[in-house]
């Protein structure tokens, strides 16, 4: 998978690469809202009842405590691997439709 996602950024010009971009950034709304609606609070279930942006570790230097939010990180990295995903899918699935034609 990750090597025809390569191959595409390799062998797609420009327009081949604004097109992604459009439907990257459409995707990613559509995706974050699935993401946000569904999956993190399937998540939330599995782990019963925590918020992933409630999981965070905290560190004291020099008297002043440092927040990591390791829930925002978790919920960001699980939108992103969706997003990516779902851009892949269309993209290739555009290309099979576009040998299929060729082929007629």
């Amino acid at each position: 998978m990750v090597k025809d996602f390569l191959t595409f950024v390799r062998e797609q010009g420009i327009v081949g690469i604004a097109v992604g971009i459009a439907i990257g950034v459409q995707a990613a709304a559509f995706v974050g809202t699935i993401v946000s609606g569904f999956i993190n609070p399937l998540v939330g279930v599995i782990l019963q009842g925590t918020d992933l942006t409630s999981i965070e570790s905290t560190v004291t230097v020099d008297g002043e405590p440092q927040v990591f939010a390791w829930g925002v990180i978790i919920q960001a990295f699980i939108a992103f691997i969706a997003t990516a995903f779902v851009v892949y899918f269309l993209v290739k699935q555009a290309k099979l439709d576009k040998l299929d034609k060729k082929k007629d």
